[in-house]
Parts: structure tokens; C-alpha cells; sequence
């Protein structure tokens, strides 16, 4: 009876890492369900407005952290809302949520550490044009 359970035991752990490789893989389809063009990113702090040129909806995720040398984890990937979590070298990390409410207009909250320091927003990115 012991190595049934012990094989059982194998087999469920070796499923709950296949669903988050899977969500990896063909992860994200929200985001590239949204509009290309230039975005708006208006923080509701009062921090200065930002525009992103959005080619994939990737660029949504790290708005504090430029690198592009960082892992990325897909934690949800839902019809409307993914969440990821990523890893920068040397530059900290995140966790970000972006909401579609349409497709020129999403809710994205981010948290982390950039260069050592904590942050935290909520903003609204819209789509305001296209692309310089």
C-alpha cells in the first residue's frame, strides 16, 4: 500500500509543475489580443504620464524595469486579466496584473524592487495612437 501512495504522491507533483510549463508556453493571448499602437500610461499616484509603443502587450509588464534580459513566470492567463511575475539580474524583480476592460483600454497594477527599492502602482494604460 505504501508505494501506491508514494506513487501517487510522485505523480500529482509531477502534474502541478506540467500546468504552470503549459500556461509558459502558449501563455499571454490576452495581450496579444490588444490594440498595437501608442499607449498612454497615466498613473493614479500623479506620477508623470508615460507613453509605450505596444507591438505585443508585453511591454505593459515592466513599465519599472527596461531590461530585456528578464525571466518571466505566468502565474494567470485568463480570458481578461494574466498576471506575471519576472526576475531581473542585477535590477530586482516584479509581479504585475493587467486587466483588459477593451482592447485600447487595460488596468495594470505592478509591484517590486527596482535598483534596491520597493515600488508599487495602479495605473490605466489607453490607446492613444500609433507608434513614433
Amino acid at each position: 500500500m505504501s508505494r501506491y501512495v508514494a506513487g501517487l504522491a510522485l505523480f500529482l507533483g509531477a502534474a502541478s509543475f506540467a500546468v504552470p510549463a503549459f500556461s509558459q508556453a502558449g501563455g499571454l493571448k490576452m495581450l496579444a489580443g490588444i490594440a498595437k499602437g501608442e499607449w498612454t500610461v497615466t498613473y493614479r499616484d500623479g506620477a508623470p504620464i508615460r507613453k509605450v509603443c505596444v507591438r505585443s502587450g508585453r511591454e505593459l509588464i515592466q513599465l519599472r524595469h527596461k531590461e530585456a534580459d528578464c525571466s518571466r513566470f505566468v502565474v494567470d492567463d485568463a480570458a481578461t486579466k494574466v498576471t506575471v511575475q519576472y526576475t531581473c539580474p542585477g535590477n530586482g524583480y516584479g509581479r504585475t496584473s493587467i486587466r483588459r476592460e477593451t482592447g485600447n483600454l487595460v488596468q495594470i497594477e505592478s509591484q517590486g524592487i527596482e535598483s534596491g527599492v520597493p515600488f508599487q502602482f495602479v495605473a490605466e494604460a489607453r490607446l492613444t495612437g500609433t507608434c513614433r
